[in-house]
């Protein structure tokens, strides 16, 4: 029980003196071990061949089936999210990131089950549901813990985190590969093998973040902030709940702006290769187009530090702006390059996007900081997380379903991502005019305690109690 108790969120309130540069460690320990659902595709070949070896034989599981495991992890990310969003506010972050890692973790292990008795609604149940709910609580917990910690600089603190997500792939790829490698037997792929390491790997990882973590004092603030110094840019210092929040067109019109910006983005992150490749025929070679996956990572991961940093400085509102103001001629340049042959200019043009997708990931959190303030801000978080899961499924559906409606009439592969890109850019001009109508929430939102408004008043300073 003494043990237990050390998950209590009393327990994880800072003493006098600590060093909040230590939360951000502790935030991406989570986001770099949970970000290994980006490198799930590395997985997808061996699978299908978990008994032939060889080759795929006669009850082996195609790339189709296989893809479920993604999609429903992906949307037990957004489920989790904002399920368990308020429960998070109430336990802390401490008990919620523990239990983000025994799901995540715990997700390889019966996902590993699955794979080696060869019953795939096992695999489902591991590596879908129980890892997608870890996924969906330490993505939340880690961006609800800085926001309390960086109130001068919001957008620099998530970003911090979810730079993380965005970037995981790039250690779990080639630890899934060398894992694979090293279990790999003439009677087995070693895929169930090295999702056992890595259920034991991440957990580990995940337990550092989960025991240095800390949320600060009530009223604490860094040394010479004061909430007045940045409440001119819309941002407020009073408190909204969770379920007022979402009764509030403000909730609403921020679930718009990150669903088109994820639609849009996705369609291009989901149809990478096959893209570059159709529309620039004899001219990139299918080794070229993984580099430019690649790049796309790298983009999506610096994406989300650079432009929620940038929000800090120019504010979310202009933030987003530059998002649906720049997006659209860039998603226009698309089908453009491709009919000019120009490759670097295609490549250039689909960086810039997918920095920008991050970077919606990234700014959001923040923005809803401003608006709602830091009370409940994981849970509300939590609950715009759904509209990545239906982003995430109509992005790809959007692209793959049109290129294909225009092959079926007789365009050229080279030119059948037009219309989907010229949609794209409509989509973001939505996402402009929802980010137009944003206004400081109403007052009767606020939460009111004991009688007395729920702003912050006067804060510790740094190192006080």
């Amino acid at each position: 029980m003494a043990a237990l108790a050390l998950l209590d969120r009393e327990r994880t309130i800072a003493r006098p003196g600590f060093n909040r540069w230590l939360v951000p460690p502790a935030a991406l320990a989570i986001h770099l071990c949970i970000g290994q659902a980006y490198a799930f595709s590395v997985f997808k070949i061996p699978m299908t061949t978990l008994l032939g070896i060889a080759a795929p034989v006669a009850g082996d599981w195609p790339q189709g089936t296989i893809a479920h495991l993604f999609q429903v992890a992906i949307a037990f990310l957004g489920i989790s999210a904002a399920v368990f969003g308020a429960w998070l506010e109430r336990v802390g972050p401490r008990r919620a990131m523990l239990t983000s890692a025994v799901c995540f973790s715990g997700g390889f292990l019966v996902g590993a089950l699955g794979i080696w008795l060869h019953q795939f609604w096992i695999a489902v149940l591991g590596y879908g549901v129980l890892g997608g709910i870890g996924l969906g609580l330490g993505y939340i917990s880690p961006v609800s813990t800085l926001i309390k910690w960086f109130p001068d600089k919001p957008g620099m603190a998530t970003g911090l985190a979810i730079m993380g997500f965005g970037g995981g792939a790039m250690i779990a790829s080639p630890l899934s590969v060398a894992l694979m490698a090293h279990f790999k037997t003439a009677t087995s792929m070693g895929v169930a093998q090295a999702w056992v390491a890595m259920g034991v790997i991440y957990f580990v990882f995940m337990m550092f973040g989960t025991f240095t973590v800390r949320l600060p004092a009530v009223g604490w603030a860094p040394r010479g902030f004061s909430p007045a110094s940045v409440s001119g840019r819309m941002i407020t210092t009073a408190n909204v709940t969770v379920n007022s929040a979402t009764m509030t067109p403000q909730f609403w019109l921020l679930w718009i702006m990150l669903c088109v910006n994820v639609t849009a983005g996705i369609g291009i992150i989901e149809q990478a290769s096959p893209m570059i490749q159709e529309m620039f025929s004899g001219k990139v070679t299918a080794v070229a187009a993984g580099g430019f996956v690649g790049l796309l990572s790298l983009a999506n991961m610096s994406g989300r530090f650079l432009w929620s940093s940038l929000s800090d400085v120019i504010g979310r509102r202009a933030t987003y702006a530059t998002f649906f103001l720049v997006g659209p001629a860039l998603y226009l340049a698309i089908p453009v390059t491709g009919k000019a042959g120009s490759v670097p200019l295609f490549v250039l043009s689909c960086a810039i996007i997918i920095t920008m997708y991050g970077g919606g990931f990234a700014t959001i959190p923040a923005y809803l900081r401003d608006l709602f303030g830091t009370m409940h801000v994981g849970a509300i978080h939590g609950r715009l997380l759904t509209a990545w899961s239906a982003a995430g499924i109509l992005g790809p559906l959007l692209v793959n379903t049109i290129r294909q409606h225009e092959i079926d009439q007789g365009i050229a592969k080279a030119d059948a991502y037009a219309l989907s890109m010229h949609l794209m850019a409509g989509l973001l001009l939505v996402g402009l005019i929802s980010n137009f109508l944003v206004r400081p929430v109403d007052t009767r939102h606020h939460y009111v305690r004991d009688g007395a408004h729920s702003g912050m008043g006067a804060p510790l300073q740094e190192g006080s109690a």
